[in-house]
């Protein structure tokens, strides 16, 4: 709010705070209450502003100017204010999953948002909060507080209660969730997925689409939009004529050049690591000193790298594992990645399904990062690294590169940890895909199975069976072909 009061247009952000008040006393999310009639051992909580420039995906200028009253949840107690706070949010890998269904198929998409989502749930316990900053009440403000009637954004709980009052009132209209992700709902020819409170919704006919849509908006307040191209921060761009979906994230790029201090005339790289460099701790160097936080450069790349770049997925995870400590190797690795994000900031993923079931792609380096000089003192050192994507109608779903958890003794039984790994995202999403095939979806894509022979070449070596593209390997257990 200080900084909001600072800035040269503070003028939007009080309109905005009148408009979020307002729609609070509308929806009777609250009521006044004197601090003499709170039950003892209840706690009154702070309020806090937040606020947020929105800007479009495209163009980055300032469309909308919002401010979200939190109530203060780090001043809650476990057991008195709240118990269970876990709620669902639907994964890259299933967003990616009904955007590809949605593109091979031909179906309608729409996206909707939940205007004031937690608030539109009644709260599970009594829960009292000041007087928002910027206002005030008549007479003596100290006498009264504010007992919440409905959710509010910033209570620990609220994302739990929140998503357990929308579960409830689709399947009061009729829709069915998932039984193995909590996130995606359908009803007749309709497929939806959430996360939090955005929404796609898509079906082979559009007035379905509509129809859907106008039985959420009789229980729900929501608001819509005829095409899905910003989702979550990510750009989508729907090409009917190719049947091709572009996924990028410019503007996100844009931040991470930023924070680094780079600028369009800065040197490039075409690649986002050193092959011949293995990070680790490098106990001794000197500490990270620029000025730009790395650990919050780490999330931002992180975020990235999941959702449209998994070109930067290696270089990102290595750099990942030190933000607890980082040095200036670590530092430097960080900008190199940032010095090939601008020279790549436009590209992103992009998909063109071609109608092929699911193939996952699974490979393992044994002990890759073994420095014998610190292993003594750095045991990640000798652990192997896993590397797999999986690829549903041939677009990417899912994809990793990250250091095993167990220390493997040679390169098959790395080998054997990469593909349980893979095997651990792939089996709950084909299991999703059956699902939906079973509740009468009539799915433009093959329902993929599980096909996996191993034999014995003249060595007495296991080895997978894979095809002629693939380079031959004997010796040990060749995982790097696995198909479904």
């Amino acid at each position: 709010l200080h900084e909001a009061m600072q800035a040269p247009d503070s003028e939007e952000f009080i309109k905005a705070m009148d408009k979020e008040v307002q729609a609070h006393e509308t929806g009777n999310n609250w009521i006044l209450v004197l601090r003499s009639e709170i039950p003892v051992g209840k706690t009154v909580v702070p309020s806090v502003w937040a606020m947020r420039r929105k800007r479009d995906i495209a163009t980055q200028t300032v469309y909308k100017w919002k401010a979200r009253l939190n109530y203060h949840g780090g001043k809650q107690h476990k057991g008195i204010d709240f118990w269970e706070t876990y709620a669902p949010v639907a994964s890259w890998a299933a967003i990616r999953l009904v955007m590809m269904i949605a593109v091979f198929g031909g179906w309608y998409t729409k996206q909707l948002d939940f205007v004031l989502a937690f608030p539109q749930a009644p709260v599970e316990t009594d829960l009292y909060m000041e007087i928002p900053q910027g206002y005030a009440v008549v007479g003596d403000p100290k006498k009264y507080a504010l007992k919440l009637i409905n959710n509010l954004y910033g209570q620990r709980q609220a994302g739990r209660v929140w998503n357990k009052f929308l579960t409830k009132g689709l399947i009061s209209i009729g829709f069915t969730q998932s039984k193995h992700d909590e996130c995606i709902f359908w009803r007749d020819s309709v497929n939806i997925v959430i996360y939090t409170d955005d929404t796609i919704v898509t079906s082979i006919f559009e007035a379905d689409v509509d129809k859907a849509i106008k039985d959420i908006g009789s229980i729900f307040e929501i608001t819509h939009k005829p095409s899905v191209d910003d989702f979550l921060g990510v750009k989508i761009e729907r090409d009917s004529v190719t049947g091709t979906v572009n996924f990028t994230q410019p503007h996100l790029i844009d931040s991470v050049i930023n924070d680094l201090g780079l600028h369009e005339d800065s040197t490039t790289r075409s690649i986002p690591a050193l092959v011949s460099t293995v990070l680790h701790r490098h106990e001794g160097s000197a500490p990270h000193s620029a000025d730009w936080k790395y650990r919050s450069v780490i999330g931002k790349l992180n975020y990235l790298a999941k959702s449209t770049r998994p070109d930067i997925e290696y270089a990102v995870h290595q750099c990942a594992r030190f933000t607890s400590d980082p040095k200036e190797e670590h530092t430097k690795a960080v900008k190199l990645i940032g010095r090939y994000l601008l020279a790549t900031k436009e590209k992103g993923m992009i998909c063109t399904p071609d109608g092929s079931s699911m193939t996952c792609y699974v490979d393992a380096n044994f002990s890759g990062d073994w420095l014998p000089d610190i292993a003594m003192t750095d045991v990640s050192t000798a652990r192997s690294r896993s590397g797999y994507v999986l690829l549903y109608s041939g677009c990417p779903v899912i994809w990793a590169s990250k250091l095993q958890t167990e220390i493997a003794l040679s390169s098959t039984e790395s080998e054997y940890i990469a593909l349980s790994q893979s095997l651990r995202e792939v089996i709950p999403l084909m299991r999703l895909i059956k699902e939906m095939k079973d509740s009468g979806f009539d799915l433009p894509i093959k329902t993929p199975e599980v096909h996996c022979k191993l034999f014995e070449d003249n060595n007495g070596a296991l080895e997978m069976a894979q095809t002629p593209k693939m380079r031959p390997r004997t010796k040990h257990l060749n995982i790097k072909y696995h198909h479904f």
